[in-house]
């Protein structure tokens, strides 16, 4: 069949990747112009190690970890109040998001085409697409990878409205030089409505850095970066330990973004020849640690399910992949309620908690 994926971050190139092994005809289309830099680290849990195993890229991935060895919370003068194992805030094994799109990409830049610094502006029922470069094919099916703010979702689906749920809580990322000279080691400053998190990355050389706080349904311009950092410098205003250099910081990173931390819920994934896979479908929020996993053992069961089972694949794929989601979702929640408190005992340990990730999937090929 021939297959378009909408999206290039790391459910698409995973889709593309097993579709590509089952002898489809995959096309992923990337709205960026290339392989996007920067990024918070991303964690790897239970099933999803299974799958970076089948695709034979668990080893390449591990070659890349951040190798984190302490989380700790700081007061505001930055005295330490607890400190994290690395495996609750870190996973099985912790990447930085560039690397794991970079792998994702080489080990599928040979087969899948790759059609970048383009979008979809239309989708047809009889799998017509149009592309915003006035590009015009047919498809047996569209696969929306496009994340939280998928248009491919508003396309076939309706207004973004309906399916996204603002779970209260902003954040900014962002990249800068290693300011606090941590080694191989991440920092955490909570207080009511407000974390700031510093992680050292590329060998100590750099520091990646989110800053999230409480609000309900801002206002703002998702285009305007000046808008959005003076949201966050007000927000985080009079805030002790390193927070003010960390704003200052800010203003210079050449990576900045930011968006709510928010939750996908549809009651179905797919409507006709269209589908939707990882965050455009059942965003987990940050604050659940799963959105990657998700995205990987999404990818893995649609391809399985469209390359033996295609009549029902879709329906298949929801049916088998929905319970997981609900449990992630669940943990997007609560984390949502534990990463914005005081560090007392009782919120350190929900965060330091282990959690079962294992869940059971079908054998494909």
């Amino acid at each position: 069949m021939r297959i378009l994926i909408s999206g290039g971050g790391v459910a698409g190139p995973a889709l593309a990747f097993w579709l590509t092994r089952y002898g489809h005809q995959a096309t992923l289309v990337e709205r960026a112009p290339a392989i996007r830099a920067g990024g918070s680290a991303i964690d790897f849990r239970g099933t999803s190690l299974d799958v970076l195993e089948r695709m034979g890229l668990l080893e390449e991935m591990r070659a890349h970890q951040t190798r984190m060895s302490s989380m700790t919370i700081v007061d505001e003068a930055g005295a330490v109040v607890a400190e994290l194992p690395d495996e609750a805030i870190s996973g099985e094994l912790e990447v930085l998001k560039e690397d794991v799109t970079r792998v994702l990409f080489e080990a599928t830049r040979e087969a899948p085409e790759y059609v970048c610094d383009d979008s979809i502006t239309a989708i047809a029922d009889d799998g017509t697409v149009t592309f915003e470069s006035g590009r015009v094919s047919t498809y047996d099916l569209v696969i929306g990878a496009d994340g939280l703010h998928s248009r491919v979702r508003r396309l076939a689906f309706g207004p973004e409205e309906r399916y996204v749920r603002n779970l209260g809580i902003y954040g900014a990322l962002f990249t800068i030089d290693n300011v606090l000279g941590l080694d191989y080691a991440g920092v955490m400053h909570n207080t009511p409505g407000h974390m700031a998190i510093a992680l050292s990355a590329r060998d100590n050389r750099e520091l990646r850095v989110g800053l999230s706080f409480t609000a309900q349904d801002l206002a703002y311009d998702r285009h305007d970066r000046a808008q959005q950092e003076d949201l966050v410098a007000a927000a985080f205003e009079g805030a002790g330990w390193e927070v003010p250099r960390l704003l200052a910081e800010m203003r210079k990173a050449t990576d900045f973004f930011f968006d709510s931390s928010s939750q996908v819920v549809m009651d179905s994934w797919s409507n006709g020849r269209v589908a939707l896979l990882g965050d455009a479908a059942y965003c987990a929020a940050p604050t659940s640690g799963r959105g990657t996993s998700q995205a990987l053992v999404g990818a893995y069961i649609l391809a399985g399910e469209i390359a033996t089972n295609p009549g029902d694949a879709f329906a298949a794929y929801e049916a088998q992949l929905r319970p997981y989601v609900t449990l992630n979702q669940a943990r997007g929640r609560a984390g949502a309620r534990w990463f914005f408190q005081e560090p007392d005992d009782e919120t350190v340990d929900n965060l330091a908690a282990e959690q079962d990730d294992t869940v059971p999937i079908k054998l494909y090929g």
